[in-house]
Order: C-alpha cells, then structure tokens, then sequence
C-alpha cells in the first residue's frame, strides 16, 4: 500500500486533514515537521533563525529523505517542495496530493509567519510566497485537490475520493 504524502501552503490542512484521513484509511500518520522539532528538540522558528532558509531547507530535506514508511499519510512542511528532487524519491513509494487552497483563505488562516516556522525569502510578502510555491505544488503533485471554506469533514472526504483508487 503506498504512502499519501501531502504537500501545500502552510495553513491548507496538512496536518489536521492528515490526522483525519490516516484514521478514515486506518494508515499511520507522519508529521515531517514534527519529526525535525523531535529529532533537533527545537521549534522550526528557532531552528530558521539559527540554521538560516538553506539550512532549515537541508535538514528538512534529510528528515524527509529518511522517512521510510508504509501504509502511512505523511503530512510535509510547506517548504519541502523546495526540494523536489525529494519529493519525487518520496512518490516512490507514495502518491503526492497537492492540497491547494486559495491565496485569500492562506492569508485568513495564518498568523504571524516568523511565529509558524515558515522559511521566507528576506522581502518577501506572503503573496510572493504563494505565487513562488503554488506552481512547485502543482509540478510535484499526482494529484491536485481544491479546497477552500470546506469543513475539515467535507475536505477530508474530497481527498478520500482521489486517492481510495490509487493507495494500493
């Protein structure tokens, strides 16, 4: 059974539809993020400022090249399509599901950005973020779900519906 990995924008439901679908599926379930702060014992924000984008972007490359899973939902930090020769290793045994919301929903949804942990080019806007990623999300991507104001319920089921045929 191949793994369901994740990718979007911060703020776009990775981890919390994650969570869901890995029970709806009964697969386990994988929080790159959350492996980076376990193995470093350091929240992402801290490990930026300290590492610098290119070493946060190396470290997360790592975590994401050592992953070796089955049967699980893999929810990747928004910056891991950054590395896309990475991502592509990890459709090996997996299927990429690009979880695309749109620009107005990411900037509803988040914070402040230094406070999230996102690696952000030094002058750049949230809107310049969405517009450098959004076409490395769609590239990288076997599948490509719109989601916007859906539940997390109705978004989860949206998902199911894409990727039930292709899991095994």
């Amino acid at each position: 059974m191949k793994n369901i990995i994740l990718v979007g924008m911060p703020g776009s439901g990775k981890s919390t539809l994650g969570i869901l679908l890995a029970k709806k599926i009964h697969y386990g379930y994988i929080d790159s993020d959350s492996v980076i702060v376990a193995k470093e014992g350091k929240l992402l924000p801290e490990l930026i400022e300290e590492l610098g984008n290119e070493g946060f972007l190396e470290l997360e490359a790592q975590v994401n090249s050592s992953i070796k899973a089955r049967r699980c939902v893999i929810a990747t930090g928004g910056s891991a399509i950054y590395r896309g020769d990475v991502i592509e290793k990890m459709k090996e045994n997996g299927i990429v599901v690009y979880l695309k919301i749109p620009y107005e929903e990411v900037e509803k949804r988040l914070g402040d950005l230094k406070k999230r942990g996102v690696v952000l080019k030094e002058d750049f806007t949230l809107k310049d973020l969405y517009n450098e990623r959004a076409p490395l999300y769609e590239q990288h991507a076997n599948y490509i779900v719109e989601l916007s104001e859906n539940s997390v319920e109705d978004s989860a089921e949206k998902i199911l519906k894409v990727i039930e045929p292709q899991k095994s």
